[in-house]
């Protein structure tokens, strides 16, 4: 089973994007609401999936992309960014992440977005 590690610094979110992944059976490993708490968890439970914020406390999503790629360039981090972040989202893009969606986001977007980054898609 594929393992998750959601990345949000609003517990809404976070709670959001759980629900979502608990439907396509993987396996949330771990929850951080900053960047250096990512950076941690994503050390210790080795995630092979990641959905990250891009605006954060202490860290930005784009920083905290960066560190993950160096660490496991094959890591699948999908951006989930407030509208009216398009030009984080592009720098995000151009620094590894392997696809991205805007919030608010239809459940449906999110789980088909996850399913054609774990299979290869899109990225």
């Amino acid at each position: 089973m594929k393992k998750v590690l959601i990345v949000d610094d609003a517990l809404y979110m976070r709670n959001k994007i759980h629900e979502v992944i608990d439907q396509l059976e993987l396996e949330v490993v771990g929850q951080a609401e900053d960047g250096f708490d990512a950076l941690d968890k994503f050390e210790n439970l080795q995630p092979d999936l990641v959905t990250l914020d891009i605006t954060m406390p202490f860290m930005s999503g784009i920083e905290v992309l960066q560190r993950m790629k160096v660490k496991n360039p094959k890591v699948i981090v999908i951006i989930i960014a407030a509208n009216g972040a398009e030009q984080s989202v592009k720098e995000a893009v151009l620094n590894g992440a392997d696809n991205f969606i805007m919030k608010p986001f239809e459940e449906e977007d999110l789980k088909e977005t996850i399913k054609a980054c774990l299979n290869g898609g899109i990225r």
